[in-house]
């Protein structure tokens, strides 16, 4: 699960060669390798294959079934012991795929694509010395019910909350657990970490890394959160005049917290939704529950794509010097895979692409905040694998 930096609100480069592919063809630009495609294409159908054949997955932009995908998928991966060979691969594609915009309406077209990134920060697995903030897993008292829409369509949402009494009652917010302890002593911390900026962050992201005093290494992932909305303290500091936006990064705010110490619990409560995580072994998991590819794996609204999906993109990444600075932006264009989502990716047209674990990673992802396109893959009925699935 991410919740992503998008929610910064960078300035957006814009780039007027960013066009929509204009075939299948067009995609053997792929610009990374194939084994990551493959490992991440595997990733999904194990999560796939787990669901009956007419579970519906997505809405956007058709509904999908789940053997549908899985069809693809198959299909697809097929296709990539041709990987060198760029004509027979265009061939292949032009015949056997549909590529589908991820919306139709013109007016939605344009994607925003941001990045996610797993952090390596220094925790204990015991509160002591510098280690005094708490990472919290999922309190026994956080309920999880179902609000159902019957107009104008039926829909299923599920609501986070605490029971006092009779009653259903919100969860606590940021400020009631960080500032107030409203669960401090109660159990639930799995592990303490050194900085508040650091602890933040591993919120933003969802997942991180925790790099113990032995050595040793801890993955931590998202467990649940406490179903309230995010809000973006980036757009706080920029309309408050804090941070222009043009200046605007992950690298930035985190410069301004550290610079702010006074200001920096009042910033940071601005955004009530709060993170709760697990131990996980082979991290970081996606809302899929599978592990994450970098470059491979993206995350939209989970209401509207399709789960575990097959996609191309068509956008800009960042170009940073020895020093970590943006100099420049190149471009990008490669298949992906759906398979996480996150509290502020809402919308046809947001999505965020995960670039790894690590500095690098999180200095690639801290500017990512380009527009480009989505589309989905769809194998032709005609070249549907369906009695290879009964």
């Amino acid at each position: 699960m991410t919740i992503c930096l998008a929610l910064l609100c960078l300035a957006v480069p814009v780039f007027l060669d960013a066009q929509p592919a204009e075939s299948l063809a067009s995609m053997v630009a792929d610009d990374l390798d194939r084994d990551s495609l493959r490992l991440a294409i595997r990733r999904s159908r194990s999560y796939l294959e787990k669901l009956p054949r007419d579970s519906i997955v997505g809405e956007q932009p058709r509904r999908f079934m789940a053997v549908e995908l899985l069809e693809t998928l198959l299909a697809f991966e097929r296709l990539l012991d041709r990987w060198d060979c760029k004509e027979c691969l265009a061939q292949e594609l032009e015949a056997g795929f549909d590529l589908l915009p991820s919306s139709s309406d013109p007016q939605a077209s344009d994607v925003l694509f941001t990045g996610y990134y797993q952090p390596v920060i220094d925790g204990s697995l015991l509160p002591e010395g510098e280690y005094r903030y708490p990472i919290y897993g999922k309190p026994a008292d956080l309920v999880t019910v179902e609000q159902v829409t019957v107009l104008p369509r039926k829909s299923i949402e599920k609501v986070f909350g605490r029971v006092e009494g009779e009653r259903f009652m919100p969860y606590y917010s940021r400020r009631e657990i960080d500032e107030l302890g409203f669960l401090r002593g109660k159990g639930y911390e799995i592990a303490w970490v050194k900085d508040p900026i650091d602890l933040f962050f591993l919120h933003i992201q969802g997942s991180g890394i925790l790099r113990l005093p032995d050595g040793r290494r801890l993955h931590v992932g998202y467990a649940a959160g406490n179903g309230k909305p995010y809000r973006s303290i980036g757009r706080l500091l920029i309309d408050n005049g804090k941070i222009a936006q043009e200046e605007m990064s992950m690298q930035r705010l985190r410069r301004y917290l550290a610079e702010n110490p006074a200001q920096r619990n009042e910033v940071m409560a601005y955004n009530e939704s709060y993170v709760f995580f697990r131990i996980v072994e082979n991290g970081p998991l996606g809302s899929l529950d599978v592990p994450l590819t970098p470059g491979r794996s993206m995350a939209t609204d989970a209401r509207l794509f399709p789960k575990g999906a097959l996609a191309f993109i068509v956008t800009h990444r960042p170009v940073l010097d020895d020093s970590g600075q943006l100099i420049g932006w190149q471009p990008l264009a490669r298949f992906v895979l759906n398979q996480d989502t996150g509290g502020a990716i809402r919308g046809l047209r947001r999505a965020d692409l995960y670039f790894g674990a690590g500095e690098e990673a999180g200095a690639l992802a801290g500017f990512m905040n380009t527009p480009g396109r989505l589309y989905f893959l769809r194998v032709k009925e005609r070249h549907s694998g369906s009695r290879r699935l009964d």
